[in-house]
């Protein structure tokens, strides 16, 4: 059964509450994962529009992704596999792209799921998910990317290319890859899921807050 978290926890009414004051609230989150199964790209249909939410596989629980934080520790520092979009360094920080691995390291297995989507809603029973933007620390990065154990890109931010921005999948799917960050620091990925229903456009964007720990 999945739990819905679209209400303020009690440390988001803190945060609420600061915010009126005018304070600064960019040290509260709601919720922050560390370690477990999450499907951080996790899209519904709800019979008139579609939704981004954080599903949570460990405990069943699907959070608005405003109100998480996604945590990597300085444990999924890995060498670098010499895959050329990782860039010129000797470490990465990877949540692998299978869950024993990602168990036996303590980080998060990030999963891209459309199981909630049912077919016949969608043209081509598929939608896509496209990569909006990137930021590091408050500023474009060239530093995320998701790629298959083989080294075949999904994703990239490299504002260099428009390629390795969008990805379809079929609805009703299951996805996992590699989703590596090649510097420490605050990341802001923002991700949109669209597909047609009934010959309309139909879409929704979402921001992600990732802290990768030196």
């Amino acid at each position: 059964m999945r739990t819905h978290r679209r209400l303020l926890t009690v440390t988001g009414l803190t945060a609420a509450a600061l915010a009126t004051a005018g304070l600064n609230t960019s040290a509260f989150a709601a919720t922050t994962l560390t370690s477990g199964h999450v499907d951080v790209l996790d899209a519904e249909w709800d019979g008139a529009d579609l939704h981004l939410h954080v599903h949570d596989e460990e405990s069943g629980t699907e959070y608005e992704p405003a109100d998480v934080t996604l945590s990597v520790p300085a444990a999924a520092k890995v060498t670098n596999p010499g895959y050329g979009f990782l860039g010129s360094g000797s470490r990465i920080w990877l949540l692998p792209d299978t869950e024993a691995e990602a168990d036996a390291a303590g980080v998060l297995f990030a999963g891209v799921s459309t199981e909630h989507l049912t077919t016949g809603v969608f043209t081509g029973d598929n939608v896509s998910y496209r990569l909006v933007s990137a930021t590091r620390d408050g500023a474009a990065t060239d530093d995320f990317s998701v790629y298959t154990g083989s080294g075949v890109r999904w994703y990239d931010s490299d504002t260099a290319t428009t390629s390795y921005k969008s990805r379809t999948f079929p609805v009703g799917a299951h996805n996992h890859a590699n989703w590596a960050f090649e510097e420490a620091g605050t990341y802001r990925l923002t991700f949109r899921v669209q597909g047609t229903a009934g010959g309309v456009t139909e879409s929704a964007t979402a921001t992600y807050t990732v802290v990768v720990s030196p």
